[in-house]
């Protein structure tokens, strides 16, 4: 058995005998929920497979995540060798998203699917399953969730839901956690201390990396809301700097293009391993009085650049006209900016929080928006209030590119009052 399974907590241990023979009468399924590594997911997708290998024969069960890929990475991957060594055959189809498990002459099918929007119930819509697994249910959409419950229609079938929190008045949580008693759901929520593998040092590093919020999220486990400032932890004394190191050894530009709104354009030094934002070029059309044209805008992308050897110029991936025009002129790479606010949101918060960014005092717009944005605490999702965003987006572009192999968990502080 792998090593990390070597040793279970009580909570992860009742992940694999809800469904014994003394339980199974009582529940029609799970719902683990609480902090990110606290053990749950592992535990559940090889309960899910000794349930399933027990209990049935020659019936086909779905495994759903955001996305297959995302099924692939956090599942399967992790899942395969722990159930090849338990003396099971796995037979992985991987251009028709299955895998076949057997032992003896018992064999079911295991189909993969995404759960990305409210198109992909249409997917799982007409099939029979004998039971399902949702690995992060909180970040798809109702309808294939609950799509996919409907298709458990065997008796025996049951239902696994594995997910972190989000903000408390996610539809999941209020309509399964807060019911899965009514719902004879087995409910266990985990924390970082539910899960042995992990050690001391570690525990204490994500502590120290999470505030706010997100903290009690991602370390507590708890469904909790997010106001006020999306940057609480930015001050002028720790991230804001009156004298720029003498040199640099790579250039890169990011841009949040608007036309009525503000067009937002940061230069990014590195020296070390700290990233500088070095000057900007910001314009509001509306406090100038007129809007500017794309060569316009592109004449001042240059006057922003100098003579540097800019590295890439990360873009707004919806400017698809001013993407063409830096195009046109031949002089920058520009590349789309991956857009996942959350994401990026997070990542910037780990570059705040660990020393890595730092912003020129003369970045006024950017500054300033530090100071102003906020979550908007009306809507039922998490987002950003739309407004002193642009130098936001920019960085967040910047971010988000430059910090893809980083590794490690990507974190946001957040005040709740």
């Amino acid at each position: 058995m792998n090593a990390g399974l070597s040793k279970l907590s009580p909570k992860q241990r009742r992940i694999f005998d809800w469904w014994t023979r003394d339980n199974a009468q009582n529940y029609d399924g799970i719902i683990c929920d609480g902090a990110v590594r606290s053990g749950k997911t592992v535990c559940m997708s090889l309960s899910f497979v000794l349930w399933s290998m027990t209990n049935f024969n020659g019936c086909e069960f779905a495994i759903c995540a955001k996305t297959i890929s995302s099924a692939r990475r956090n599942i399967i991957t992790p899942l395969l060798p722990l159930v090849r060594s338990a003396g099971f055959a796995a037979a992985e189809r991987l251009s028709q998203n299955y895998i076949d498990i057997s032992i003896g002459k018992i064999k079911n099918r295991y189909r993969l699917f995404g759960g990305k929007d409210e198109g992909s119930a249409a997917l799982i819509q007409g099939m029979t399953l004998s039971g399902v697994l949702f690995d992060e249910t909180a970040l798809m959409p109702r309808s294939f969730v609950e799509q996919g419950a409907a298709r458990c229609s065997d008796k025996r079938s049951k239902l696994w839901f594995n997910c972190n929190p989000e903000n408390s008045a996610h539809w999941f949580k209020r309509e399964w956690i807060d019911k899965a008693q009514e719902k004879r759901l087995c409910y266990i929520h985990f924390t970082l201390d539910d899960n042995p593998a992990l050690s001391q040092r570690i525990k204490d590093r994500y502590r120290r990396l999470y505030t706010g919020a997100f903290y009690d999220r991602f370390i507590l486990g708890r469904w909790c809301d997010t106001s006020g400032l999306i940057y609480p932890m930015f001050s002028e004394k720790d991230h804001v700097v009156k004298k720029l190191p003498d040199s640099f050894s790579r250039y890169i530009v990011s841009c949040d293009y608007g036309t009525v709104n503000p067009s937002s354009f940061g230069l990014w030094g590195k020296n070390g391993e700290v990233w500088y934002r070095i000057k900007e070029y910001y314009y509001d059309s509306r406090r100038e009085g007129f809007q500017r044209t794309d060569e316009e805008h592109y004449s001042g992308l240059e006057r922003l650049c100098g003579d540097r050897n800019i590295e890439k110029v990360i873009c707004d991936p919806s400017a698809a006209s001013f993407i063409a025009c830096i195009r046109r002129h031949g002089k920058f790479k520009v590349v789309p900016a991956k857009n996942n606010v959350l994401s990026g949101i997070r990542r910037v918060g780990d570059m705040l929080n660990s020393g890595r960014l730092k912003i020129s005092a003369e970045c006024d717009d950017c500054i300033r928006e530090f100071m102003l944005y906020r979550w908007d605490d009306s809507a039922a999702a998490d987002r950003p209030v739309k407004e002193n965003d642009h130098a936001m987006d920019d960085l967040r572009y910047f971010v988000a590119e430059t910090q893809t192999d980083s590794g490690g968990f990507f974190v946001l502080s957040a005040d709740r009052r």
